[in-house]
Parts: C-alpha cells; sequence; structure tokens
C-alpha cells in the first residue's frame, strides 16, 4: 500500500513524479517517475528519498532551477520538517542532502513554488510553538535547500494548511482551519522577499468547521480555487 501521496510536474523533463509513502518498505519516503504517452502512464524505478517513516508528503516543482523538491514530516528525526531536491534523468530520479526546515515536531506540511522570486514556501503547523500555523522560504541551490526565518502566518492551533501560488500578483495563498476562531475556514495573503516572507490580514471564506483543505491557482482567469469538506 501506498499512503500520503504527493504528485507534481517537472515541465523541464516533461516527466510526472510521485512522491509516497511505502507502506511495503518500512513506510520509508519513496519517490517515481512517471511519463505520459497518450491515456497511459509507465513508471521507472522507485527511489527512497528518506529511509525512515515519512509523513505529511508534499512535493513540488522548481522551474528556475529545474528541481523536484520534497517536503516532509521525517519519523527518523524526531518528526522534524525537512525537505529534499530531486533531480530528474530519464525515468529515474536522485537526490541530494536533506535541509531541516523546524527543529520540533512539524505537521500538515504544504509545499509551493513562488516562480516570481524563484522560492519555496512551506506551511506547516509548529509543534514547537503552540501549534500555530507557520510558513518558511526554501532557496534551491543545486542538490541543495536551505531555509530563512519561519514566519507566524495563524497564532493559534492551525488545521490543513494549503498554499498555492497567484502567479499573477506574484503572492502566496495559504487556506487553512483557523483553531481561534471556531475552526473557521480562513485564507491569507504571503508576499516572499528574498529569504522572508509576509502576511497580510487573514479573511474567512467559511463560517464552519472548515476540514481537508485543497487550493490551487487558475491562471487562466487569475483567480485561487479552494475546496474543502464544509462541517456547516
Amino acid at each position: 500500500a501506498s499512503y500520503e501521496i504527493s504528485t507534481t510536474y517537472d515541465s523541464t523533463n516533461g516527466k510526472i513524479v510521485i512522491a509516497y509513502q511505502d507502506a511495503g518498505n518500512s513506510n520509508y519516503g519513496t519517490a517515481v517517475v512517471g511519463t505520459v504517452s497518450g491515456t497511459s502512464i509507465s513508471f521507472g524505478t522507485p527511489v527512497v528519498f528518506n529511509s525512515a517513516s515519512t509523513y505529511d508528503i508534499s512535493a513540488i516543482y522548481d522551474s528556475t532551477n529545474g528541481k523536484v523538491v520534497i517536503a516532509y514530516r521525517d519519523s527518523g528525526n524526531s518528526s522534524y520538517g525537512t525537505a529534499v531536491v530531486g533531480t530528474v534523468s530519464g525515468t529515474a530520479i536522485s537526490f541530494g542532502t536533506p535541509g531541516v526546515f523546524n527543529s520540533v515536531l512539524s505537521t500538515y506540511i504544504s509545499a509551493t513554488y513562488d516562480s516570481t522570486n524563484g522560492k519555496v514556501v512551506i506551511a506547516y503547523r509548529d509543534g514547537g510553538n503552540s501549534s500555530y500555523g507557520t510558513a518558511v522560504v526554501g532557496t534551491v541551490s543545486g542538490t541543495a535547500i536551505s531555509f530563512g526565518t519561519p514566519v507566524v502566518f495563524e497564532s493559534a492551533t492551525t488545521f490543513y494548511p494549503s498554499t498555492t501560488f497567484d502567479s499573477t500578483n506574484g503572492k502566496i495563498v495559504i487556506a487553512y482551519r483557523d483553531g481561534g476562531n471556531l475552526n473557521y475556514g480562513t485564507a491569507v495573503v504571503g508576499t516572499v522577499s528574498g529569504t522572508a516572507i509576509s502576511f497580510g490580514t487573514p479573511v474567512v471564506f467559511e463560517s464552519a468547521t472548515t476540514s481537508y483543505i485543497s487550493s490551487t491557482y487558475d491562471s487562466t482567469n487569475g483567480k485561487v480555487v479552494i475546496a474543502y469538506q464544509d462541517g456547516g
């Protein structure tokens, strides 16, 4: 069985990359390259990127550097928030040295790529800071990734953060459940500057308990779309 599945598209190589937890191999973090042909897809040999139980996997593609980035919770290292850079070659993928972005329990990890600033942005719940919603900017260099200083976007227990990038406005959008406001569905706009990120005022999009949030960006219409489970 496979769990914690996250898929991204490598536009440079024209390949799909699927990252997942491999229950058949000690729940190790694993990735595989897919090649689409017509209406079918074929796969290369899976490659382990984390030799420990791996959760909260979020895979994205850094189009500036031509690299895949996989963010995850590493149970082999005290459940720290971690990310690793992958390089696709043919039907294979190889990985650099992982980088830790939060040296405490990190959950609900969601990454996106800011193509305007050439930066990775990772949102997560920070178990070392009252489970606040937090985001950090990552910079890919070769096969390594480094991080700026984390910034809180919600000073309350945060669930299900989902990040997307509004390429028209050059802004990050994070949708999430706000445990400090009756678990309402909420969204906030983030602006990346260098290795830092700042946030505007959060806005409620659903005045009821909101779960399983997923957001994406429609570049044709210039709109963010948020899907969620409506507890109301």
